[in-house]
């Protein structure tokens, strides 16, 4: 992985200089990645973590960028040379990639020294917040096509990192496959693509074009038809070669659209195609596509089978950002915890404090998930007990669950600055998504008026959190 220790705001060196000169660089600190509620947000998929690791592994100051950082002017000689030994030695909580996770939840919590968890602050977001979107949003479409999702993004991604990463966190989400042949080899994903409409221009006549195409990959044939008239030529002349091939011994993988009705035309398609004995042909569409689309053309009967969505899935065309946040949940003091938070005007902007652990809580009788809660670290659960859980703003709404079962949500990812957790594929991560999926009733998942799933914090906690807004209120 290359260097990436420089990839941070310039206030979490500053801030570190200035902890240094406190004395305050060794001291232990534990933040939090979480992210707020968003009327766009139902659930997310966690993803990131995998980058995030790798950085904190590989994190150290080379000679170059201590050379860089002098020619600043603004760090000390002695501040510098402690950063030229910096390694992470800290401690890392975290879900796994593909966990189903809520508004408040700390997904990833350092514990480190100071300046260590600080420095951190910066990448970590960066790589959590934007595959953390991306899973969330080819989660929200993959639903909706109910699978067959094709990732085609590339060009439309704000960058090559976007485009790179932003592949990866789709698998995680349910995409079958990446256009991303770079993607396709760093992180060992399938990859899929056949022509543009370039290809069929650039020939004498469109049947030529297929013929062509057909002569190349005879045994994985698929034919973009919307090129100049789809139920009139395209369609036709795709009929003509797969005929051609067939008579080969070779059977055709079927037929794109990329623009146009796609619900009449993919209709019109499957009957031509059916009557001409190419029952098995699929039809793949594409073209701006995203879960609203596709759940509509859905409703329409369209008789598509795969989806190639590019735009409004790399670039989460409707909610381009996230906005996960890291803060500061607690220090320590001769070995004592002293628990941290931050006040708002806003109360969804107030933090949760202390060391904290989030466990998920699953009906006995259905093993579905009934609500997750978020406890002060030491806190346990008996499942043979009853046990009530509210809402942390509005405390009125409470529930009594009995016969149910507890799953810690998050692993030991490192500890004492080793990493414990080997690296997990995409497609590892997104077979665990889809049996967490599962165990999530369809109400708390749906794109339109979800049920908000419960996320509640413990009596400790929420007693905890009460004592520190009134000790610090009004300072």
């Amino acid at each position: 992985m290359r260097n990436l220790t420089l990839l941070t705001d310039l206030y979490q060196l500053t801030m570190g200089q200035g902890y240094f000169n406190e004395g305050k660089h060794e001291q232990r600190a534990v933040f939090d990645v979480f992210f707020r509620p968003n009327r766009l947000i139902t659930y997310s998929v966690a993803a990131g973590m995998e980058q995030a690791a790798e950085y904190l592994e590989n994190l150290h100051f080379s000679e170059e960028d201590i050379s860089y950082l002098r020619s600043l002017g603004i760090f000390s000689e002695e501040y510098l040379a402690y950063l030229s030994r910096l390694r992470f030695t800290g401690d890392v909580r975290a879900v796994r990639e593909g966990e189903i996770v809520f508004p408040y939840e700390p997904i990833f919590t350092v514990s480190a020294p100071m300046v260590e968890a600080q420095l951190a602050e910066t990448a970590v977001l960066t790589f959590i917040n934007h595959q953390t979107l991306i899973a969330s949003k080819a989660a929200k479409i993959c639903a909706a096509a109910g699978g067959g999702v094709m990732e085609f993004g590339l060009r439309r991604a704000q960058g090559a990192d976007a485009g790179i990463y932003g592949a990866r966190a789709a698998i995680i989400g349910g995409c079958t496959s990446t256009s991303n042949v770079y993607a396709g080899k760093l992180f060992h994903v399938p990859v899929s693509g056949t022509m543009a409409h370039s290809w069929v221009m650039n020939f004498p006549s469109e049947l030529e074009a297929f013929r062509a195409y057909a002569e190349c990959f005879p045994g994985n044939c698929l034919l973009l038809v919307d090129t100049y008239d789809t139920l009139r030529s395209g369609v036709p002349n795709a009929i003509k070669v797969f005929g051609e091939l067939r008579k080969k011994g070779y059977e055709p993988i079927g037929i794109r659209l990329d623009s146009g009705d796609l619900a009449y035309l993919s209709k019109k398609a499957r009957k031509m195609l059916d009557e001409a004995g190419f029952e098995k042909a699929i039809i793949c569409a594409s073209g701006d596509l995203d879960e609203t689309l596709i759940r509509s053309l859905k409703e329409q009967g369209a008789c598509i089978d795969t989806w190639g969505v590019g735009t409004k899935l790399i670039t989460s065309a409707d909610m381009p950002a996230l906005g996960g946040v890291y803060k500061l949940a607690a220090v320590y003091e001769n070995g004592r915890e002293i628990p941290k938070i931050k006040l708002s005007d806003t109360t969804e902007k107030i933090t949760n404090p202390g060391v904290k652990e989030v466990y998920r809580l699953y009906d006995g009788a259905t093993d579905k998930a009934i609500a997750d809660l978020i406890v002060r670290e030491g806190e346990t659960i008996d499942e043979t007990k009853p046990l009530t859980i509210f809402h942390p703003v509005d405390t009125w709404k409470r529930m009594t669950i009995e016969h149910f079962r507890v799953r810690d949500l998050r692993e030991d990812l490192f500890r004492g600055g080793k990493r414990l957790q080997a690296a997990r594929s995409p497609q590892e991560s997104s077979a665990y998504r889809a049996a967490e999926q599962g165990r999530f009733w369809e109400e708390y998942l749906r794109q339109d008026m979800p049920h908000i799933y419960k996320v509640d914090l413990s009596d400790a906690l929420y007693r905890l959190k009460q004592q520190l807004v009134e000790t610090y209120r009004g300072q």
